[in-house]
């Protein structure tokens, strides 16, 4: 809670969607928070957030930035807009929230992560999974190597988002950041990023499409790493066998296995961990309600609060090397961009494009991509050598 010894962070939201207003929400709650301006072309709801809400209103981001007086800016507007309004948020010096995906495009992504790292921005990519408790869970299984060495993992990501044909939306068009790719299956990558890291190479990527004219609807990739341990990632966001979008993880181990889901997680061990003394062998059961940790306000769910919580505590400590930051988005986009790149090899969509053809032969991520990927791993100050083709 702020004081007079300890100010709140002034923050703007660019952008009241779905997940905007979600923000606004958490963000007029939060004690450590003041939210003072808001962004939209909507002129209709920013009358209504001007009246009920009393902070002040923008339909221009650069004026926005201009006049008030800010510590950061949370960007939830559609996905293509989003390098332009991190960029110029960054150059103001001020910290960012980003929502997901970070930036659809990886080189721009890149020099984003270098420019907040030399400016020393505190920032987050709203990937929301990683504060759930079950998937918070099984990073400190893996932590003390409760399953032993993991050798497979599988995401699934499914629920009802477009269940017919629809009229044209920026959700329907790849350009804009629309399609199964961009809007379901990036969480189970930015999942398997969290737990088991990212992968050296993708292979038979699938990007179909059910009902959408111009976007996937969904996504079936082979992901491989370094050390010889594969995973694989299944999204379909026209299943409408769930009521709302359903994140499930498996993880398989030299000593075990997990099960995770929102709900619960279950782990099967093959001989006990003297880590973990609360855990038999065979199966163990941890439900979401023992291990999710109180918030202050709940929207939708509190992983939602949990994640803006970090964010201002990051901000407070100035905590510049999170592990969801620019640079944790960067790798998930990467990732998604190989899958894009191997789906459309494979379907002969690219043939006409070196890199995409190299990239089917190498089954990975060659050349200037693979750069970018061990840039990612290693630190942001080094991804703009990788950009410019350095050793």
């Amino acid at each position: 809670m702020h004081t007079p010894d300890k100010p709140p962070i002034r923050i703007a939201i660019a952008g009241l969607g779905k997940m905007g207003l979600s923000h606004q929400a958490i963000v007029n709650a939060h004690p450590d928070l003041e939210l003072v301006a808001v962004c939209d072309p909507a002129t209709w709801l920013l009358d209504i957030i001007g009246r009920y809400i009393g902070v002040a209103t923008y339909s221009d981001y650069a004026r926005m930035l201009e006049r008030e007086r800010l510590d950061a800016v949370l960007v939830a507007t559609p996905s293509r807009l989003h390098a332009r309004m991190v960029r110029a948020a960054l150059e103001r010096g001020l910290d960012v929230f980003c929502e997901k995906p970070f930036c659809l495009d990886v080189e721009e992504g890149a020099r984003l992560a270098a420019l907040a790292a030399a400016r020393g921005a505190v920032t987050q990519v709203g990937y929301h999974n990683r504060f759930l408790g079950t998937f918070e869970e099984a990073r400190r299984l893996l932590d003390v190597d409760a399953i032993g060495r993991v050798h497979h993992a599988r995401v699934d990501c499914y629920g009802p988002v477009v269940l017919r044909p629809k009229g044209a939306t920026w959700r329907s068009s790849r350009n804009e950041g629309g399609g199964c790719l961009y809007d379901y299956a990036c969480h189970g990558i930015d999942l398997l990023n969290f737990l088991v890291g990212p992968p050296t190479g993708v292979s038979g990527s699938i990007l179909s499409s059910v009902f959408s004219a111009s976007a996937d609807d969904e996504v079936y990739a082979n992901l491989s790493y370094a050390d010889g341990k594969t995973a694989q990632l299944s999204a379909n966001w026209s299943d409408d066998s769930h009521r709302k979008m359903s994140t499930t993880l498996v993880l398989w181990g030299t000593n075990g296995k997990i099960e995770a889901s929102r709900q619960e997680l279950h782990i099967h061990l093959r001989t006990p961990v003297a880590a973990r003394p609360d855990l038999a062998a065979g199966w163990n059961v941890r439900y979401t309600t023992e291990l999710t940790r109180p918030v202050w306000f709940y929207l939708r769910g509190e992983e939602y609060s949990a994640q803006i919580d970090y964010f201002a505590e990051s901000i407070r400590q100035r905590r510049v090397d999170s592990h969801c930051g620019l640079a944790a988005g960067l790798a998930t986009d990467i990732v998604a961009d190989m899958i894009r790149r191997d789906a459309a090899g494979v379907a002969g969509a690219g043939a006409g494009n070196d890199a995409t053809a190299d990239l089917v032969a190498a089954r990975g991520v060659p050349g200037r991509w693979g750069r970018l990927r061990d840039a990612v791993l290693s630190s942001p100050e080094t991804i703009m050598k990788a950009l410019k083709g350095s050793p």
